[in-house]
């Protein structure tokens, strides 16, 4: 008890006697100012507790042997998804023709209206069964081997659909140029479909995984292939003198989101004023690492961006219609902590 009596007793701020000071208005009015700052200075500090200032800095980037994973949702309101391809090259040589893998193509209609979504890529192989493969004259036991027009790599290859003859024309590296005399294709309306989707859109959305080095990715009509060492893409094939390649990016990345970043392609429109060109955009990647409160990293990139459109003409090397991404590494990284 005596110990509990110290502690009631113990008082860090013993109260003065009434007899030795005197209220003011002076005093009444530092009190309730001292009162408003102090308020202010604590909301202030929870403020800067809650929204962390994010510090950067600049080191050179020492990373070997990874990938680069873009990301990307565009829309060419006046392209048919039957006709549009994405291809992928870098300078170490790699290729990544017509690619269909992660990939998500969707049909609109001129108001941009989805008709149709479809996972698959440009020319998806029909399914069809042995009879009608072979216009119903299949023997018993018989199995059909469709001619590859003289682009088979082998004796025994076969091209039974109008997809496996383009992709034999590819490795070959010939143009397809009148598909109404390859069976397969006339068989499957390949032309047919092309017609039925004239006037279309397509909006094209997915994620290249690519090398971590200088290259390009572009969305352009026809189906690729390489001749003579070029880059080469079969318009013929389409019938058509010009190709409309207006578009808006709705998205364009590479890497994850991290709090803060501006993606600067974001939300750009291109409206296209000539017959047929291309659209050029040159991106600098700058590798990031942004480090939040609770020490989880995030390893991304960011980016600056220039264009350009150049007016193409059906024909000419080097002015295929489309939009292309041409995109180098800093040297520097960039972390945020």
């Amino acid at each position: 008890m005596h110990v509990m009596n110290k502690l009631r007793q113990l008082d860090a701020y013993p109260k003065i006697n009434e007899d030795f000071y005197s209220r003011t208005l002076s005093g009444g009015v530092i009190t309730l100012v001292s009162s408003i700052i102090m308020v202010l200075l604590f909301f202030s500090e929870l403020s800067l507790f809650l929204h962390p200032v994010t510090e950067s800095e600049l080191i050179v980037d020492t990373s070997r042997g990874e990938t680069l994973t873009i990301h990307f949702d565009v829309t060419f309101p006046s392209l048919a998804c039957s006709i549009l391809s994405v291809d992928a090259m870098d300078i170490s040589g790699e290729q990544h023709l017509d690619v269909k893998h992660n990939l998500i193509k969707k049909r609109i209609d001129s108001h941009g209206n989805v008709i149709e979504t479809r996972p698959d890529g440009i020319g998806a192989p029909t399914i069809e069964k042995p009879l009608q493969r072979h216009g119903g004259r299949l023997e018993h036991n018989e199995t059909y081997c469709g001619s590859c027009y003289g682009s088979e790599q082998s004796d025994d290859e076969c091209c039974n659909n109008c997809e496996e003859v383009r992709e034999a024309y590819r490795k070959k590296g010939w143009a397809l140029t009148n598909p109404d005399l390859i069976d397969q294709c006339k068989r499957e309306g390949f032309l047919q479909k092309i017609k039925e989707e004239e006037g279309e859109g397509c909006n094209i959305y997915g994620s290249l995984e690519v090398n971590k080095v200088a290259g390009n990715f572009h969305f352009a009509p026809g189906k690729s292939f390489q001749h003579s060492n070029m880059h080469v893409h079969d318009l013929l094939a389409f019938q058509k003198d010009s190709f409309n390649v207006s578009h808006k990016i709705h998205q364009l990345s590479f890497g994850a989101h991290f709090p803060g970043i501006v993606n600067p392609l974001d939300g750009v429109e291109q409206g296209q004023q000539t017959a047929t060109g291309m659209y050029q955009y040159f991106i600098k990647v700058v590798p990031t690492v942004y480090t939040d409160i609770r020490r989880n990293k995030i390893l991304t990139n960011q980016f600056s961006v220039t264009e350009h459109f150049k007016a193409a003409e059906i024909g000419l090397s080097r002015s295929l219609p489309g939009v292309f991404f041409f995109y180098d590494l800093s040297p520097i990284k960039v972390p945020f902590t």
